[in-house]
């Protein structure tokens, strides 16, 4: 398998790891099960090549210098006022047929299937945001680029039924 074929990989699992972790809640069977799986990677550990630790322990890095709130803007307010700066960069991650029946008005449209396609697209310099329809697929994309060096990428939460039942516009195309 190629590198980069193995990073896509290692990005897609972390953010379907993350997702899942988000989705289990409070559900005690899942965390005692997560809980076994921890137990389980330990021991693991004394076999696993040298690459995979230095891996292991960079993205161990990553995920323990996450301040609290993941880089998300929590609510529609908060949007609203980096919104004010015309620097910032809205990207809907949704599909194209979701985007075209309507979006955030100014965002552009990168599904995340082609996030690491369309990089071009995003700057290092300047605010970027994503959204979709449930987060789920934001905060994907945020963590992808994350781990890819944009340390100005945020998820807005509340995604589009936020923005949308806050009464705020919507544009269609």
């Amino acid at each position: 398998m190629s590198f980069k074929k193995s990073i896509q990989t290692l990005l897609l699992g972390f953010a379907l790891c993350f997702c899942l972790l988000v989705g289990i809640g409070q559900n005690p069977i899942m965390a005692v099960t997560l809980a076994e799986f921890g137990s389980i990677s330990q021991e693991r550990r004394q076999t696993l090549p040298e690459e995979t630790l230095n891996l292991e322990s960079g993205v161990d890095r990553f995920l323990t210098s996450m301040p609290a709130g993941y880089y998300t803007i929590s609510n529609v307010d908060g949007l609203k006022n980096l919104l004010k700066n015309p620097q910032t960069l809205l990207v809907d991650v949704r599909e194209p047929s979701e985007y075209r029946s309507g979006h955030i008005p100014n965002a552009i449209n990168i599904p995340l299937r082609t996030l690491t396609q369309n990089l071009d697209k995003i700057a290092h310099d300047r605010p970027v945001v994503l959204y979709c329809s449930t987060s789920y697929r934001s905060a994907m994309g945020v963590m992808t680029l994350h781990l890819l060096g944009y340390e100005n990428a945020q998820g807005f939460p509340p995604s589009f039924p936020g923005w949308k039942n806050a009464g705020e516009a919507i544009a269609k195309s």
